[in-house]
């Protein structure tokens, strides 16, 4: 009898291991998707305007553009302010300056604000991936919280079954201990 109550608790102690195992696999299933779009991203293929709004805003946005451009309003205004009447081709109130900030203002902006369209969509893409990560993360908690919950479960039931089983053995036990104060 007692072989037998050691087979049914090795049984028992299997069966939660493959119930484990279980609950392992599916969340591999789970996650396998989420990992393959996180490892092979799509490709961003660039084309020739892309590229140059990119190298544009990218110039048009840094330091180096905004001192150089000072340089020449400054040099463009003392020139046409101090040279004679013969070198003067922009005298004040520089008309032609005017015109010439105006057009660079007219083009620089749409080429910055499809730069800018570029960067909103690379945000999205990161916005995506933090969330297929996040998910990811969400998955491994379930499957953690179900692992947990069975170990629970099995333990509690495997207690109720020890402590049977001690009861068992009590009471045979206690029936020896009776034969033998009656002999």
């Amino acid at each position: 009898m007692k072989d037998q109550d050691i087979h049914k608790i090795l049984s028992n102690e299997s069966e939660l291991l493959e119930k484990l195992h279980n609950i392992v696999q599916n969340a591999i299933n789970e996650e396998q998707l989420i990992v393959q779009n996180l490892l092979n991203p799509p490709i961003e293929e660039l084309t020739d305007g892309q590229k140059i709004s990119d190298k544009v805003a990218r110039f048009g946005g840094s330091w180096k553009f905004i001192i150089s451009f000072m340089l020449v309003l400054v040099i463009w205004i003392i020139f046409n302010v101090i040279a004679m009447g013969v070198y003067k081709f922009d005298p004040y109130p520089f008309i032609l300056l005017n015109l010439i900030l105006s057009c660079i203002a007219a083009l620089q902006a749409p080429i910055i604000m499809m730069s800018q369209n570029r960067v909103e969509e690379k945000d999205r893409q990161r916005s995506e991936n933090d969330y297929l990560i996040n998910l990811k993360a969400e998955i491994q908690i379930r499957s953690l919280h179900q692992k947990i919950d069975l170990l629970q479960e099995e333990q509690i039931k495997s207690l109720f079954e020890t402590q049977a089983l001690q009861m068992k053995m009590l009471k045979e036990i206690e029936q020896k201990l009776t034969q033998i104060s009656k002999s």
